[in-house]
């Protein structure tokens, strides 16, 4: 056992987070009051021992301190009780009560997805945990099954909310990477990913992609890589899967809209999701049917939804700070926000000399902060590669396309030769006379002179009534994308050739006697002789009885 502090121990480890590991503990005596729980000596409860990095960082332990009111204050039936904070030199450590019983993601993954009903009543417990924090000012910022913790309480499952305030600790402005963000890829907000102010609605972002998952076993969105899955944070709609009812499914396309200002308050999201889950109920009656599907009317945006602290745009002037006392000058040091201000002594030079602080020294042309080695405030990394893949997806816009515009589909047609549709004719007299074009040099042939024949002159013959033009035929629509496969003739015929000799050995075996046959032991080629040998005898006979007839009667004259 390790202790910790003065008042626990640890014994085994639960389970290990991205900022920190849970441990069985044990408490060997009372907490003093500056613990929210007393506690009894050999009392069990959880501690979370906080990574070393955060532990070793300054801002992180004021932070710890500064919020310890705030986490040990925030009691809820669905919210894992903070009992007490540890501080000891290298190790920070919150003391909470211990719950028996898997996580959220853990249970999915044994047990499935839920029903909707069901659903829909658990995240409305987690939504009470959430109306009871934002009211007291704290934002989880790290919505997830895995911090979503199941007690068995007879046969239903307890949810309980845990790791309340541990995104606030871990964003601190030494432990932020420039390429890292709080919060889990998969359930971040849009704009948590953005790096825009934030507010208690990513909370409620969280509960959508939660509840979308209980009912589907998968989160709405998902890549290879974590640029991805924000990517689609940013853009993409969630898409409805066929088992989600519409009263359900009108609560989920309320949580997850990508403008915050959009998104309902936890109070009203807790209050639709049960009334969707009595109207979606096999015991509904017509009343609560009814109910649910006007639920949208519980989902009005949050008026005043709760703000995370040190999430301001970029910029944004710090609050004020309490200056000690003393610090500034007056009758009881009392600090006077309309004293003039103190000018400092001369440091150097000569008594009467300027001040060479007062006005500062022209800067020469091509001697600027940037030319002298400053690097101009660079945007932050996500940003940029944010900014990188939204120009890159807006050149490939997914959309619908026709097969038959589909360059990757298309084949070249083969063009059919088609006679084509000869003129109506003229009459004879109004034909012109055509004559047929050679290519080849006529052969110069030799000339002659026929006689003239007398001209005579004939009536004109009556025209002969033309016939109505035919119509065109509409052309042979032929499939966008026709499918030839080379030798299908041949294939087809070796096919027919096989099933026709199946089908004859069949008889010849079921109609000869070649089945008795080979029973019987004797082969095809010996009753192939036998019937050779018989005919030959017989015919042998046949010639013996024509010579001794013809014999016979040559005696007998």
């Amino acid at each position: 056992m390790r202790p910790v502090g003065s008042k626990y121990l640890l014994e085994e480890p639960l389970g290990r987070g991205a900022t920190g590991t849970v441990w069985r503990g044990r408490q060997r005596e009372t907490a003093g009051a500056e613990a929210a729980v007393p506690g009894q000596p050999g009392e069990t409860v959880a501690i979370k021992v906080l990574k070393e990095e955060l532990a070793n960082d300054p801002d992180v332990v004021m932070r710890f301190l500064r919020e310890r009111s705030v986490l040990l204050r925030l009691t809820h039936p669905n919210i894992v009780r903070v009992r007490d904070l540890v501080v000891e030199g290298d190790l920070l450590a919150l003391v909470m009560d211990l719950v028996e019983g898997p996580d959220l993601h853990r249970y999915l993954r044994e047990n499935g997805p839920f029903t909707p009903a069901g659903a829909a009543l658990l995240t409305a417990q987690i939504a009470d945990a959430l109306a009871a924090s934002h009211a007291d000012g704290v934002v989880h910022r790290d919505l997830k099954p895995a911090n979503v913790l199941l007690q068995q309480q007879g046969d239903q499952l307890h949810p309980m909310l845990t790791d309340f305030g541990i995104a606030r600790l871990a964003d601190s402005p030494g432990l932020t990477r420039t390429h890292e963000f709080v919060g889990t890829p998969a359930y971040v907000a849009p704009e948590s990913a953005e790096g825009r102010p934030q507010t208690s609605a990513v909370d409620i972002y969280g509960a959508g992609i939660l509840l979308y998952e209980l009912v589907t076993g998968r989160p709405p969105f998902s890549g290879q890589t974590s640029l991805e899955v924000l990517h689609q944070h940013l853009s993409a709609e969630p898409r409805r899967p066929s088992t989600v009812p519409d009263p359900l499914w009108t609560v989920i396309e309320r949580c997850l809209r990508k403008n915050p200002d959009e998104r309902p308050g936890a109070v009203g999201l807790a209050r639709a999701l049960r009334v969707v889950a009595d109207g979606i109920g096999v015991h509904a009656n017509s009343a609560q049917i009814a109910a649910a599907e006007n639920v949208a009317a519980l989902l009005a945006p949050d008026p005043a939804p709760a703000a995370v602290p040190g999430t301001g745009a970029a910029g944004a002037a710090d609050p004020t700070q309490v200056l000690p006392r003393g610090s500034a000058a007056g009758p009881a040091g009392v600090y006077d926000p309309n004293a003039a201000t103190s000018v400092l002594p001369h440091t150097s030079g000569p008594p009467g000399a300027a001040d060479p602080t007062r006005v500062m020294p022209p800067v020469p042309p091509g001697q600027s902060g940037e030319d002298q080695g400053q690097q101009p405030e660079q945007p932050h990394p996500w940003q940029t590669q944010l900014r990188a893949a939204r120009d890159r997806n807006e050149q490939t816009q997914i959309q619908y396309l026709d097969p038959s515009e589909d360059p990757l589909r298309r084949r070249p047609h083969r063009q059919v030769a088609r006679p084509q549709q000869q003129p109506p004719r003229a009459p004879e007299r109004q034909r012109p006379q055509q004559r047929p074009q050679r290519y080849a040099t006529p052969q110069p042939q030799p000339q002659r002179y026929a006689t003239p024949q007398p001209q005579q002159y004939a009536p004109p013959a009556p025209p002969a009534p033309q016939r109505p033009a035919r119509e065109p035929r509409p052309p042979r629509q032929r499939s966008a994308n026709p499918m030839r496969i080379p030798g299908l003739g041949c294939l087809k015929g070796c096919l027919f050739t096989i099933v026709i000799l199946v089908v004859a050995s069949w008889l010849i075996w079921e109609l000869s006697p070649l089945r008795d046959w080979i029973g019987q032991g004797r082969g095809y080629w010996q009753q192939l002789s036998h019937w050779f040998h018989t005919v030959s005898d017989w015919v042998g006979k046949l010639s013996n009885d024509g010579g001794s007839g013809g014999s016979g009667g040559t005696g007998g004259n």
